[in-house]
């Protein structure tokens, strides 16, 4: 998912910010531990306004280091005006409907096992290998049987600013109870953490929109999101300037009625992300020494 705006990045377009000192961008490398994993297959979701710069910096690039390994590479436009019959888009409205929407972009693409994953954001290696093993492992006609990758709290927080994070329960035998979307969430001295609720524990799980699901999940999406336009546009439920339709909200929903399983693949790989241009030197330091050390090549696919 590579369409979200970055209000917070302070302008410009964080998901094309290079981190790699041969000019990769996280994306890059996203892209290379879901290859090196097994996925053969990649959908860039992208919105119109970013194309071109999308296609400059990454897309050709992809393209050729994909081909080259037989995988195959789709785009499709996170459009904000196509709605289900019966809604139109609100008079000045410009923000994006959120990542159930974009996944939904998707839809006529997902007809097997597919992850999810936000463009902006590192999720090391470990994670897309498990993630892999799962849906490998997930018969094509499976239903209501899905996957999440949770991350350490204390490995994804910023030192530049607060962040918004899904604080996740599990149960004992690690499948998803919840998901509370904690607001404000930032780093205390002495190696602690508080959000809008207070203090939080860092060794909690975490969601960072990197998911596993079944093509049967799509159908389920886009019966939430007509009923999500219904409350906003219809009934008065939300502000329709900006709310928004949500992986996490949604998945969060199914649990609470008891109509899906989701299975945690807790990583321990430290979370990068640029939520901040202030993140920028710390996580070109972070590639720097996973080069150093072997765990990725410059140039990052050989070429």
């Amino acid at each position: 998912m590579a369409a979200g705006i970055g209000s917070r990045f302070g302008g410009g377009i964080k998901q094309l910010a290079s981190v790699g000192e041969d000019g990769s961008i996280i994306m890059d490398y996203s892209v290379h531990d879901a290859i090196e994993a097994g996925f053969d297959e990649i959908i860039f979701i992208i919105r119109d306004e970013i194309e071109k710069d999308f296609m400059d910096i990454i897309g050709h690039r992809i393209e050729k280091a994909a081909s080259a390994r037989n995988v195959r590479v789709y785009y499709v436009n996170q459009s904000l005006t196509i709605l289900p019959k019966g809604f139109t888009l609100p008079a000045g409205r410009t923000k994006p409907w959120g990542t159930g929407k974009a996944v939904l972009s998707a839809s006529t693409l997902l007809d097997k096992p597919f992850a999810v994953i936000n463009a902006d954001d590192y999720y090391g290696k470990e994670a897309f290998v498990q993630m892999a093993d799962f849906l490998k492992n997930t018969p094509e006609d499976s239903r209501d049987h899905y996957c999440m990758a949770g991350f350490l709290l204390k490995n994804t927080l910023s030192d530049f600013g607060s962040v918004t994070r899904g604080i996740c329960r599990a149960t004992d035998d690690g499948f998803l109870s919840g998901i509370e979307e904690t607001h404000d969430v930032k780093k205390l001295p002495g190696g602690k953490a508080a959000g809008e609720f207070g203090e939080v524990d860092v060794n909690s799980l975490v969601s960072m929109n990197m998911w596993g699901f079944t093509p049967d999940f799509v159908s389920k999406l886009s019966d939430g999101f007509v009923e999500f336009l219904d409350k906003v546009l219809n009934r008065g439920e939300g502000d329709p300037m900006k709310a928004e339709y949500l992986l996490p909200n949604f998945v969060e929903e199914l649990l609470q009625k008891n109509e899906v399983d989701v299975k945690v693949l807790p990583s321990k790989d430290t979370w990068y992300g640029l939520t901040y241009k202030e993140d920028i030197p710390a996580v070109r330091e972070a590639f720097k020494r996973m080069v150093s050390s072997g765990v990725y090549a410059s140039p990052l696919f050989g070429d």
